[in-house]
C-alpha cells in the first residue's frame, strides 16, 4: 500500500508559500496598527523581515517542501514549533486587531492544511 505525499504537492506548496506572506502580511499590518509613529516605518519594516530571516534561516537539511539546504541546522520538532509560531502569530495579531473573523478564518485554513500534510508533520517529529 503507498500513501499519497500531499505536502509536497505543488498546489499545498503554493498554498503554504501563500500563508507564510499572508502571515507576514499580518505582522507588517500588526506594527503599522500598533507602533506609535516616529517607529513605525522602522517595525513595519523590520518586524516581517525579522520573521521571515527566522523562517528561512532555521530549517532541517533534506526538507523537500524547501531547497534542503539550511542556515542553521534544526530538529524537525523545533521547525515545527517554529512555523506553527509564525502562523498562530499571524492569527494572535489579526485577533489584537479586532479581525477576529478573518483570524478564524486563517486559524482554520492552517489547521486544515496541516491536516492534509499529516506526512511532513510527521517527517518533521521524527527528524
Amino acid at each position: 500500500m503507498t500513501t499519497i505525499a500531499l505536502a509536497y504537492n505543488p498546489a499545498m506548496l503554493l498554498i503554504r508559500f501563500l500563508f507564510e506572506l499572508f502571515a507576514l502580511g499580518c505582522f507588517g499590518l500588526w506594527a503599522w496598527r500598533r507602533t506609535p509613529s516616529p517607529w513605525r516605518w522602522i517595525t513595519v519594516v523590520a518586524l516581517p523581515v525579522l520573521v521571515g530571516w527566522a523562517w528561512g534561516a532555521f530549517a532541517v537539511s533534506g526538507d523537500e517542501s524547501r531547497s534542503g539546504e539550511t542556515d542553521f541546522e534544526t530538529p524537525g520538532p523545533v521547525r515545527l514549533l517554529l512555523e506553527l509560531a509564525v502562523f498562530l502569530g499571524a492569527v494572535a495579531a489579526l485577533h489584537h486587531l479586532e479581525l477576529r473573523r478573518t483570524a478564524r478564518w486563517f486559524l482554520a485554513a492552517v489547521v486544515v492544511y496541516h491536516a492534509l500534510a499529516y506526512d511532513r508533520v510527521w517527517w518533521l517529529l521524527t527528524k
